[in-house]
C-alpha cells in the first residue's frame, strides 16, 4: 500500500474509504433551516470542523522512494520555506486566538485548527528531511500581539491560497508532476484546507452577526485592511520578494508552467480551481456558508480573458 494520512488499519482498502468519505461528507443532525449567527449555526460549523478530523500521525508515514526525474522535480520547487513558515506561523495564531475564545465548543474547534495547522507543518518537515531538501533557517513564531486580528489575516490569507492550491494541485496530479504516491499523501491535507475556510467564512458570519451594532464598522475596517495587506504580500511574493523582503524566485509558475501547469492556459487555470473548489465543498451541509468572494473574483477575471 501507498503511503497515506490515514492510520494503517486491518481491514485495507474499506477502511481507508470509510476514512476518507468521513473527512469529505458530513451532515448537521438538526433537521430545518438554520439562521445565520444562532447558536445552532454556531454549532454545526464547529462540530463540522471537529467530526471530520482526520487522526493520522505525521510520524508513521512511509514517504515512498521517488524515481530520478520526480525527486529532482519535487527538490527543485522553490516554496518549501515559505510552505514550512507558513503553516509553523498559522499554527500560532490560531492557537493563541483559541485561548480568548469563551465558548467551549468553538474553542475546541478552532484549537482542532491550530493543531491541524501544526500538523501540517510536521508533514511538509518530514517530506523535506525524507527527500534531503535542504531549508533556510527557521525563525522563531512568537504569539500575536492582537490574536484577533491574526486569526482573521490567516484566514483570510487561507482562502485565497487554497482557492488557488485546489486548481494547481489537481494540475500538477493529472500533468504527472507529483507522482501518484505523493498525491494519495498530501490529498487528505489539501482537503483539511477546504474544511478550515470553510469553518472560517462561517465563523466570520456568524462574529459579525453577533457584534453590536456600533462595532460593525469597526470590523469591516479591519477585514479591509487584512485584505489591503494580504493583496499586498502576493504581489511580494509574485515579484520574488517575501512579507520580510528576502529575495524568492519569480519565474517558478512561468519556469514550470508545462509541467506543473499541465500545460493549461490561464483561463483554463482559473476554470479548474474554481471546479476544484465547489467539488472539494460540495459534500458538507449545505446550510453552512461557502467561500464566495475569491471565487465571485475569478469569476470576474474570466469574463475579462479570451477564450
Amino acid at each position: 500500500m501507498s503511503a497515506s494520512l490515514t492510520p494503517i488499519i486491518d481491514d485495507g482498502d474499506t477502511a481507508l474509504a470509510d476514512q476518507d468519505a468521513a473527512l469529505r461528507h458530513w451532515t448537521h443532525d438538526t433537521p430545518g433551516p438554520i439562521r445565520i449567527g444562532s447558536d445552532e449555526h454556531r454549532k454545526m460549523f464547529s462540530r463540522m470542523l471537529l467530526d471530520t478530523h482526520d487522526p493520522y500521525r505525521p510520524a508513521v508515514l512511509d514517504w515512498p522512494k521517488l524515481e530520478p526525474d520526480a525527486l529532482r522535480r519535487l527538490t527543485s520547487l522553490p516554496i518549501w520555506d515559505i510552505a514550512v513558515q507558513t503553516e509553523g506561523r498559522a499554527s500560532i495564531r490560531v492557537k493563541t486566538y483559541a485561548k480568548t475564545v469563551r465558548d467551549p465548543l468553538l474553542r475546541e474547534a478552532i484549537e482542532m485548527d491550530g493543531d491541524e495547522e501544526a500538523r501540517h507543518k510536521v508533514v511538509l518537515s518530514h517530506l523535506v528531511q525524507a527527500y534531503g531538501i535542504e531549508l533556510a533557517p527557521e525563525p522563531t513564531y512568537p504569539p500575536p500581539k492582537d490574536p484577533e486580528w491574526a486569526w482573521m489575516f490567516t484566514g483570510y490569507s487561507e482562502c485565497i491560497d487554497s482557492f488557488f492550491a485546489f486548481g494547481l494541485f489537481r494540475s500538477a496530479q493529472r500533468s504527472g508532476f507529483f507522482p501518484a504516491e505523493l498525491v494519495e499523501t498530501f490529498e487528505p491535507v489539501i482537503q483539511e484546507e477546504a474544511r478550515h475556510i470553510l469553518f472560517f467564512v462561517n465563523w466570520v458570519a456568524w462574529y459579525r452577526k453577533n457584534l453590536p451594532w456600533w462595532r460593525r464598522p469597526w470590523h469591516s475596517l479591519r477585514v479591509g485592511a487584512i485584505w489591503i495587506k494580504l493583496i499586498w504580500d502576493r504581489v511580494a511574493i509574485a515579484r520574488g520578494i517575501d512579507a520580510h523582503g528576502v529575495a524568492h524566485d519569480s519565474n517558478f509558475l512561468p519556469a514550470n508552467r508545462e509541467v506543473l501547469g499541465d500545460s493549461l492556459k490561464p483561463r483554463e487555470m482559473i476554470q479548474l480551481c474554481l471546479t476544484e473548489d465547489r467539488d472539494r465543498m460540495s459534500g458538507y451541509d449545505p446550510r453552512l456558508l461557502r467561500p464566495t468572494l475569491v471565487p465571485a473574483l475569478a469569476r470576474l477575471a474570466l469574463r475579462f480573458m479570451k477564450k
